[in-house]
Parts: C-alpha cells; structure tokens; sequence
C-alpha cells in the first residue's frame, strides 16, 4: 500500500516528463563528474597547493565576472517563447530568441571589459601574483561566451534535453584530456590554464552549434537575429522579467566564485584551492536537484499557476530530491575522504572534514530547489529578488566574520549558514503566493498581453 501514492505521481505525465528530462541531464552530468574529478586531480597533483589555488582563482574571477553581468535569457526564452511555442506562433518566438541573443551580446562585451579593466588593480588583492597576471587577463576573454546562455533556452524550449546532456560532457572531456596530457607532458601551470581554457571554450561553443542546429532541423529562420528595442516593445514586460532574474541570479550565480575569491583574499590560494575542492565535491553532490531544477522549470511554465497541479509537481519533486540528497550525504560521508586520498593526494586531505560541515546544507539545498521556479510561474520575480539579494549579502558578511574568526572552518560554515537563509526567504513568499494562487492566470503568470 505505500507505494500507492508513489504510482500515482507516476500516473502524472508531466512529473514522469520531469524526472525523464532530469535523467537524460544526470547522464550527462554523472559522466561529466568524473572527468571534471580526472582533471582536478592531475592539476592538485602536478602544481603546489599554491599554484592549484592560483589556477582555481583565475577561473573563479572569469566566471564571477561571467555571473555578474549574465541575463538569465535561458528562463526569459522557456517563459516568453514556450507559450508562444505551444500556439505556433513563430513570430513571437523569433522575437524571444532575438532579444535574448541581443542581451547576451551585449552584457557579455560589457562583462570582458570590465573584466580586463578590473583586474590589474583587483588581481594581487584576490591572490593572482603579477607573473599570472597575462594568463588571467587571456581567460578572461571567455567572459563572453559565459554569459550567453540563448542557446541553453532554445534547446529547452524544445525539449532537446538529450542535446543538452551531450553538452555536459564536451568542457569535461577536453578538460581531462588537457589536464593528462599537461600533467604527464611536465607542461606546469600554463599548460592546465590554457586547458582550463580551451575546455570551457569548446563547451560553450559545441551549445551555440546544437541550438543553431535545431533551430534548422524546425525550420525557424531569423531566430537569433539581436534586436533589443523593437522585440521588447513586443514584448510585454520583458525588461523588467530579465533586469529582475539578472540581479537575482547575478547575486547568487557568483556566490561559489566570489566565494573563492574571498577565501583567497583573506587566507591564501592554497587556502581557496581547498575550499574549492570541498565545494566541488558539494556541488556534485547537489547536481540531481539542479538537474531537476532544469527540467521542472520549462514543464510548469506550461501549467496554470491557479491550479493545484504545479504546486504539488513542486512538492512531489522536492521529496524525491530530499530523499537522494539523504542518499548522497551517506556516500559523501562514508566514501568522500577515500575519494580525496585518491584523487587529489594527502595534502588535500583536509577538504574532506571542510565538506563534511558544508554537507550539512545538503538536504536543506536540494529538496528546496522547486522555490524559485514556484516564483517566477507565479509572476513573484521581485520576491525572489529579493530573497536572493538578502541572502547573498547575508552570506557575504557571515562569511567574512566567521574566516576571520575561524579560518578556513569559518568559510564552511558560513556555506551552511547561506543556504539555509536563502531557503528561509524564499520559502516564504512561496507560501504567500500559493495562497492567493487562485487569483493568478496563465496569462499574468507568463508576461503574455492579456
């Protein structure tokens, strides 16, 4: 009788697409996991703790870089472009994919020069010394192609999660094969950089292939034709949808690079490559529940948000992930200083009691991850802002005081501590708004004219 309910949520098309779609992403990312562990594990192993820091921080300011000037155009497309998808109308898709392509073009030329301009004047203060201070600067010129994230929503919008989970393990691939050949070729730090590098190109390069090929293999032309001024007045409310998710995500997208950045600051690189070795292992531990994030957002776009139904896809998808992340915590706990030993060598050995504290969010992080999605269906943009805002600047000041108090320690506490505050004050509005759900329309929930 107990596993009643549970057929009945299976009986459910569209929880059955979400766990399918979050399963094609897992394979993906599975594979992707353990290449991303080869090439960690040959760069810890053939530089000094200092050096591993230095290329991690490098990447870490790239990416921050990347995080802080991305517009969310991925969720602006599943929001605007999967309605106007489901009624055929290609003109308004066209627009979508227009004006989010015109974005990305332009936050990402933003992103690069303010980058470059930055780092001279910021690099010796994160702990890049003057002598990497060229390789920095050429990694930055990926700034770019991390922002875009255009094709990501095009393939989404067309459930081609299939496509997306190859993606996954384009940048691994490349980043393993680089990091052996570096390793055993005695090509020291330039030669895992221009790696480091080289793989994140190819990944976001093979994402624009894929997207441009479906949008050929359907025959819709002029899709990423940049426009900003002309799609927006189409557009209902697309300026405030995608300047709202690009501060939220923003603020929370650069928390685990600026996080690094701030460990090295006031500890030392050696002391960041640690912590992003712990925050790795975490963030792998934590991958189903973004993976179902990712596939649960574009399904309950599609839904009526004054209905029962996606509140409880959001429930039934929250204790599935609730109950892997239990899983996961117990392999994390059992098998992840093994892993370490192994992988990385005695000298890092010391992440693991780092990543037994941040695990203890673990279960907190990934059975809350239906929230944000529940928001922006609910037309809550501003809500999650908001949440968004006060968490990270919560975060930002505990995990100063707490380095300062406890070190290294201090820096996974504070982990713990932010993602228990950003699930508190996103929980709430979410409640709030699935109370007065019955005064919300498809309509108003999606942006669309009415």
């Amino acid at each position: 009788m107990a596993s009643l309910p549970m057929q009945r949520w299976f009986s459910d098309g569209v929880f059955r697409t979400i766990v399918r779609n979050a399963s094609l992403l897992a394979s993906g990312k599975l594979g992707g996991a353990l290449l991303g562990l080869i090439a960690l594990a040959c760069a810890g192993r053939g530089l000094t703790p200092a050096l591993f820091g230095t290329l991690v921080l490098i990447h870490s300011y790239a990416n921050g870089v990347g995080a802080v000037v991305k517009f969310q155009t991925w969720q602006f497309i599943v929001r605007y472009g999967a309605p106007a998808l489901e009624r055929g109308d290609m003109k308004t898709l066209r627009d979508v994919t227009g004006f989010a392509v015109g974005l990305d073009l332009a936050s990402g030329f933003v992103g690069l020069a303010g980058g470059l301009l930055l780092l001279p004047h910021a690099a010796q203060w994160f702990g890049i010394g003057p002598e990497n201070l060229k390789l920095a600067m050429l990694y930055c010129t990926l700034i770019p192609t991390m922002a875009a994230a255009t094709p990501t929503g095009i393939l989404r919008v067309f459930d081609r999660f299939d496509q997306i989970a190859l993606q996954q393990m384009v940048t691994p691939l490349v980043r393993s094969a680089g990091a052996l050949l570096s390793y055993f070729g005695g090509f020291g730090f330039t030669g895992f950089v221009l790696t480091w590098y080289t793989a994140d190109l190819a990944g976001d390069l093979c994402l624009w292939v894929l997207s441009i090929r479906e949008l050929r293999r359907r025959k819709v032309r002029g899709a990423l034709r940049p426009g900003l001024l002309g799609p927006a007045r189409r557009l209902p409310r697309a300026w405030g949808f995608v300047w709202t998710t690009n501060i939220a995500h923003s603020i929370w997208a650069a928390w685990g690079p600026v996080s690094n950045l701030i460990v090295g600051a006031l500890l030392s690189p050696a002391a960041a490559g640690l912590f992003k070795i712990a925050a790795t292992f975490f963030d792998s531990a934590s991958k189903p529940a973004e993976l179902m994030s990712r596939s649960f957002y574009p399904e309950i776009m599609r839904l009526d948000p004054g209905s029962r139904h996606p509140w409880q896809l959001a429930l039934r998808s929250a204790v599935i992930s609730g109950a892997i992340a239990m899983v996961v915590l117990l392999i994390v706990t059992v098998g992840g200083k093994p892993v370490i030993d192994l992988v990385f060598g005695k000298k890092y050995v010391e992440a693991y009691d780092l990543l037994q504290l941040m695990t203890a969010s673990l279960v907190v992080a990934m059975a809350a991850f239906p929230l944000e999605s529940l928001l922006y269906m609910a037309g809550r943009e501003r809500s999650a802002l908001a949440a968004e805002g006060a968490a990270a600047l919560g975060y930002a000041v505990v995990l100063v005081v707490l380095i300062h108090l406890f070190g290294i320690w201090g820096a996974g506490l504070a982990y713990v501590v932010g993602v228990c505050l950003k699930t508190l004050l996103m929980l709430l509005p979410t409640i709030l708004a699935y109370r007065a759900r019955h005064t919300l329309t498809h309509d108003m929930a999606a942006g669309a004219p009415a």
